[in-house]
């Protein structure tokens, strides 16, 4: 276990609109406010096409299954962190069926708009945080 105290900087909103790329605006974002490290707190909005990773294997390494679909879907939250300005970030969306969720991949695009909250950290070095595998 690793424990790193320090405090929040600047939040960011990040509204997206109808057709855009969640993790495309997130990494754009990121780069145009010149965010080292941070939490990605929060999101909200809907979209029409989703593509994530899920882990494969329950011992390591685990592996990834991708999975992508389309319809009409609620995003209930996306959290996640920014390390050395990588992006890792995860979705959670449903319909009135199901829900699903996993790593955020380029491919979920914004049905009417989107909202996600940035924070970024201060004092708070979160570069080997992910020390098995690339954000």
């Amino acid at each position: 276990m690793r424990v790193q105290g320090g405090g929040l900087g600047r939040l960011l909103l990040v509204r997206m609109n109808s057709g855009e790329d969640v993790l495309q605006c997130i990494r754009a974002a990121v780069a145009e406010a010149g965010i080292r490290h941070g939490l990605v707190l929060s999101g909200v909005g809907s979209i029409n096409r989703y593509r994530v990773h899920v882990v494969k294997t329950p011992h390591l390494p685990p592996g990834d299954i991708f999975f992508q679909g389309e319809g009409a879907f609620d995003v209930l939250s996306v959290t996640g962190m920014i390390a050395d300005g990588r992006v890792h970030a995860h979705i959670t969306f449903c319909d009135t069926e199901k829900a699903l969720g996993g790593h955020l991949e380029e491919g979920c695009r914004i049905l009417s708009f989107g909202v996600v909250v940035l924070a970024e950290t201060e004092a708070v070095d979160l570069t080997d945080w992910d020390r098995l595998g690339p954000l």
